[in-house]
């Protein structure tokens, strides 16, 4: 079982919300209302972990270790939105979020197939990590860049957890783990090539209330994480390519393969979907 000694390598690095954030370092004339609403926007999307989690419960019922672990992330994710919150709280309790605003994105996720679903988390918390770093940067007021920073550094260690997990399913499942992996890898590492920004709170997961069915679609200002990104943070092409580079330099070290692009990606994809296939054709 993974679920142990995961719990004593993230318990060791735990952070405290009173002792390790620095709230007397708050400096009110270097946080713009900009910045304040974006906070509170992030809060209610770091409330998803929620609905996530019911939805990994769900479609693990099989897999105590990775069930057990969720404990973990659903703790620390939980976290992150609380003191985001009491951040809010401190400085500008007008912002705090309601109780209907984070009711408001918890519904069902269809199910999916878990081993997608698990790639597809590691790809967001990689992705979140790069987010919550440049949004450190683009932040004036110095608690609140601290605060994202803390984010961040959770955000990689639940990547490498997920990692765990997926190297754990290779070794049960062999070449259909490689597949899902390999597909979904293409899809996040692609972003530069599509409208919208490629994060499980941003993806359509509930066929019947399309299109209310991100997360993002249900926040009180659905538009905000494009501007966030585009306009804010300026989550630009020098940041994406560190995601990506990330995601394949991760995907090679799981495959046993390097990947210098998506496209060499994709390749491996359609290469493992021929040996699979009965009757098919070599490349």
């Amino acid at each position: 079982m993974l679920y142990p000694e995961l719990f004593r390598q993230l318990e060791a690095v735990r952070w405290d919300m009173e002792r390790d954030i620095p709230w007397g370092s708050f400096d009110a004339s270097r946080l713009t209302d900009e910045q304040a609403n974006s906070v509170k926007m992030n809060a209610i999307t770091e409330w998803a972990a929620l609905p996530a989690t019911e939805m990994f419960l769900r479609d693990n019922r099989e897999d105590s270790d990775f069930s057990a672990f969720m404990s973990i992330w659903f703790f620390e994710e939980q976290k992150h939105s609380l003191v985001l919150m009491e951040y809010l709280r401190r400085f500008r309790p007008e912002l705090v979020p309601t109780e209907e605003e984070l009711h408001a994105i918890r519904f069902d996720f269809d199910p999916a197939p878990p081993l997608e679903t698990l790639m597809l988390h590691f790809c967001g918390e990689i992705r979140l990590n790069h987010w919550y770093r440049c949004a450190a940067e683009w932040h004036t007021e110095p608690v609140i860049k601290h605060i994202y920073t803390t984010l961040s550094q959770d955000e990689a260690r639940h990547g490498g957890a997920y990692l765990r997990y997926m190297k754990r399913a290779i070794v049960n499942t062999g070449v259909q783990a490689k597949q899902a992996f390999a597909k979904v890898g293409v899809l996040m590492a692609s972003a530069r090539r599509t409208a919208q920004a490629l994060h499980p709170t941003n993806l359509h997961v509930n066929k019947a209330m399309f299109p209310q069915d991100t997360i993002q679609s249900r926040l009180p200002d659905p538009g905000w994480l494009e501007r966030w990104l585009d306009r804010q943070i300026n989550f630009d092409a020098a940041w994406e390519s560190k995601v990506v580079e990330r995601i394949l330099h991760n995907l090679g070290l799981l495959l046993e393969r390097s990947f210098s692009s998506v496209q060499e990606l994709n390749r491996f994809r359609k290469e493992l979907e021929r040996a699979t296939t009965p009757g098919a054709s070599p490349a």
